[in-house]
């Protein structure tokens, strides 16, 4: 009974976070912090906990809202499973630093400590770090959430669980990502994000896979 619940705990920060790919938002996160630790550790708390808001209320909610809509459940899998390969694809094919994350660390360094911590939404949390992809994943882990009133508190758990995982990982990364950079430095920098696009390439067909089995299951 444990077994399934274990696995999805797991497989929710694996499926998250080569989207999420924090450490394209690294860099972004070191020139608005610069050397300053104090307010490193405050805002990669705050970036987390924004984060960890965005990933359980997308799981959790997102589905019922896109069903009001009358979208069903296998279209959510597909939708959101094109959506992470895509983003996997364009990463994968990405050559140049992304305009948006280069304009806001040419910004970054005349912010005082307070703009740095409201802005720990808008632009690090998001869309630099949960954008619609992570969204739409998020989405997507939460589509077959069950029903039943005590099934659904034991899901709901394990997802907002799994987010909180999830977030726990990004407050490591963002608060060491000025270490993490210089030891990686831009070669292993650039290996990584390819890895981690390739792996973001899969998990976005096997949702869609996912999807599309349910949707020919109905269909006959």
């Amino acid at each position: 009974m444990l077994v399934p619940h274990i696995k999805t705990l797991f497989l929710i920060p694996f499926t998250l976070l080569p989207v999420i790919n924090p450490l394209s938002t690294a860099p972004v996160f070191v020139a608005t912090v610069g050397q300053n630790r104090s307010v490193a550790r405050r805002l990669a708390r705050q970036v987390a906990l924004n984060s960890f808001y965005v990933m359980a209320v997308s799981m959790l909610v997102g589905t019922y809202v896109l069903e009001f809509f009358g979208i069903s459940l296998p279209i959510v899998r597909i939708g959101g499973g094109l959506i992470v390969a895509a983003t996997g694809w364009r990463m994968l094919n990405r050559t140049d630093a992304d305009q948006a994350m280069t304009a806001v660390a040419e910004k970054a360094s005349d912010l005082t400590d307070a703009e740095i911590v409201r802005r720990s939404f808008f632009p690090i949390t998001f869309p630099l770090t949960t954008g619609p992809g992570t969204i739409s994943a998020a989405i997507a882990l939460g589509a077959s959430i069950p029903r039943s009133p005590f099934l659904y508190m034991v899901e709901a758990g394990v997802l907002v669980a799994g987010a909180a995982l999830t977030a726990g990982v990004l407050y490591i990364i963002f608060r060491n990502s000025a270490r993490l950079l210089n030891r990686l430095g831009e070669v292993g920098m650039l290996v990584m994000a390819r890895l981690m696009a390739f792996i973001l390439l899969c998990i976005g067909i096997e949702i869609m896979w996912a999807g599309w089995s349910e949707l020919n299951h109905i269909a006959r």
